[in-house]
C-alpha cells in the first residue's frame, strides 16, 4: 500500500497553510496528498439552513475541500490530490486517518506578533494519540520561510533550505526519530543540526554551583553521549553535514531558540501506556507552542 501525506482542513487560515505545506512535502517524498475535512455531526435542519449569501452549511462543507484541492492542483501540477470527508469528532477521525499516512499535517494559529503556535485541543489530542508523525504548521507559513535568503537577502523558495533541527535526548536516542530527521535533511538537501539540552543530576546540583571541574566533567560526558548516539547515523548518511550541540540548561529553550534558523523542527514523543492516559512530554509540549518553524512530532518507544 502506498502511504500518502494527509492534511487536515477545517477552512481556517492555519489549516490552509498546513495543506500547502503538506503539498510541498508530498512532492519531496513523491507521494500523493490526501486532504481530510471532518464533518462534525449537526442536526439536518441546521445543515440545510442558509448561511450568509444563501449557502447552506452542507454546501460550505462540500465546497471547502473541493476548492482547496483545486488550488493545490494548480500550484503543484503533477501532484496527485484526493479529498475525503468523514464524519465524527475531528481529533478521533484525524488520529485514525494518521494510522495509514506517511505523516499527518495540521495547522496551528500563530500567536500574534511573537513566534509560536496556539495549539488547540484537537491538535494536542492528535499528537498525543497518533502513531505516525504529525507536523504542526503555523498560519501564514510560506515556502520561503523554510529557505535561506537569496544573495540579495530576500526570502526565496529558490534558495537552499535552512537546516533541519533535531531535539535529541541521548538517554533515548530512538531510531525512528533519528531516521525521520536524517531523511528530512536528505530530501531537503540541507544539513542537520542536533541540539541536546541537559541539566545535572539532582545529587550534583548543590555541589556543582561552584565546582567548575565537576560541571566540566558532566558537560564532557553529555557531549560524548551525543557524539556516540549520532556516530552510526553519520556513517549511514555520510553526505549529510551534522552539527552537534550539547548545551547546559533547558532543552526546550535551546530548541525554541534554534528553531528561528530551521526549516523543520523534529521532536519525539515516547509512547507510554499509563492508567492516567497519554501525554506529550514537557519539552515537546513547549516546542509545539513556541517554535518558529513547522514542528514534526515523531512517536517512538
Amino acid at each position: 500500500m502506498v502511504r500518502s501525506v494527509v492534511a487536515g482542513l477545517d477552512g481556517s487560515a492555519e489549516s490552509r497553510a498546513a495543506v500547502e505545506w503538506a503539498a510541498r512535502e508530498a512532492e519531496l517524498r513523491d507521494l500523493p496528498l490526501k486532504i481530510v475535512h471532518v464533518r462534525e455531526p449537526v442536526p439536518e435542519p441546521m445543515a440545510q439552513a442558509p448561511l450568509v449569501g444563501g449557502e447552506t452549511m452542507q454546501d460550505w462543507t462540500e465546497r471547502i475541500p473541493r476548492e482547496s484541492a483545486e488550488g493545490v492542483r494548480l500550484r503543484h501540477p503533477g501532484l496527485r490530490v484526493t479529498t475525503r470527508q468523514p464524519s465524527g469528532r475531528p481529533a478521533e477521525v484525524l488520529a485514525e486517518e494518521a494510522q495509514d499516512a506517511e505523516l499527518l499535517v495540521l495547522g496551528s494559529r500563530a500567536m500574534g506578533g511573537v513566534s509560536g503556535f496556539m495549539v488547540g485541543s484537537v491538535g494536542l489530542s492528535v499528537v498525543a494519540h497518533a502513531a505516525r508523525p504529525v507536523v504542526l504548521v503555523r498560519a501564514g507559513e510560506q515556502a520561503a520561510d523554510e529557505h535561506e535568503p537569496d544573495p540579495a537577502g530576500v526570502p526565496s523558495a529558490a534558495a537552499p533550505f535552512r537546516p533541519v533541527l533535531l531535539a535529541l535526548d541521548t538517554r533515548h536516542p530512538d531510531e525512528t526519530l533519528l531516521e525521520f530527521a536524517f531523511d528530512a535533511a536528505v530530501r531537503r538537501g540541507t544539513s542537520l543540526r542536533v541540539v541536546h539540552g541537559w541539566n545535572p543530576p539532582p545529587y550534583y546540583a548543590y555541589g556543582m554551583s561552584g565546582d567548575l571541574a565537576a560541571h566540566n566533567s558532566v558537560s564532557q560526558r553529555e557531549t560524548t553521549a551525543l557524539t556516540e548516539a549520532l556516530r552510526p547515523w553519520r556513517q549511514k548518511y555520510p553526505d549529510i553535514e551534522v552539527t552537534e550541540e550539547s548545551r547546559f540548561g533547558s532543552p526546550a529553550v535551546h530548541v525554541v531558540n534554534a528553531s528561528v534558523a530551521a526549516s523543520l523542527v523534529v521532536v519525539g514523543r515516547r509512547v507510554r501506556h499509563s492508567p492516567l492516559g497519554t501525554h506529550i512530554g514537557h519539552v515537546t509540549h513547549a516546542v509545539l507552542h513556541h517554535a518558529a518553524a513547522p514542528v514534526a512530532v515523531v512517536a517512538h518507544h
